[in-house]
């Protein structure tokens, strides 16, 4: 990560070069960033929605992760409130801090700036918890959770016209940081 610096970003200014990473990141179609396009820019005109990103020494955006407090009327939290209600989970959807995208370009993946960028959002979130929605398989990006201390909360989670289920996790604030592993010792990779 020596060569990435993770910080304020404009979003808004930015939102076609972040969706250009998370194209490669997640494999979205053209078709596909023309709608989170206009997602993401509605989700930035929400109270304490927030964004950074980790850029290269060139200028280049490698990677963004935004966010906001979560509103029970905004359509992602309607979609996954009967499942956290079925299993006992939905108070999570109440004073919880929305990790609404998170992506890291494939050439910089592995390196620790996923982990610098969540971890730094939430650390600059006021509520207590941090909730978000990964696709339901064994990925990096599952494990990376996992590590930070969140846990599932619903599983199977179908959204509209989303080919896969997800899984819904949700992590006490702050996140969990591994402990430094010391001169020598080595050490997991990151996210």
């Amino acid at each position: 990560m020596d060569d990435v610096v993770v910080g304020h970003l404009d979003l808004a200014a930015r939102v076609d070069e972040a969706l250009a990473v998370q194209a490669l990141a997640f494999g979205l179609t053209h078709d596909e960033i023309g709608v989170r396009r206009h997602i993401v820019l509605r989700h930035l005109a929400s109270p304490g929605a927030r964004a950074l990103g980790a850029t290269a020494s060139d200028g280049r955006l490698v990677g963004f992760v935004y966010g906001m407090p979560n509103d029970r009327g905004h359509w992602w939290s309607t979609v996954v409130e009967p499942y956290l209600r079925s299993t006992g989970h939905d108070g999570w959807l109440d004073d919880a801090f929305v990790i609404t995208e998170l992506h890291v370009h494939p050439a910089h993946q592995k390196r620790g700036i996923g982990r610098e960028l969540i971890t730094t959002i939430t650390d600059g979130s006021a509520q207590p918890r941090s909730i978000l929605s990964a696709i339901e398989t064994e990925s990096p990006a599952r494990a990376l959770y996992r590590a930070l201390g969140y846990r599932d909360l619903a599983r199977r989670v179908l959204f509209p016209s989303a080919p896969s289920p997800y899984v819904v996790m949700g992590a006490p604030l702050p996140l969990i940081r591994r402990p430094d592993p010391g001169p020598g010792r080595g050490g997991c990779p990151g996210g």
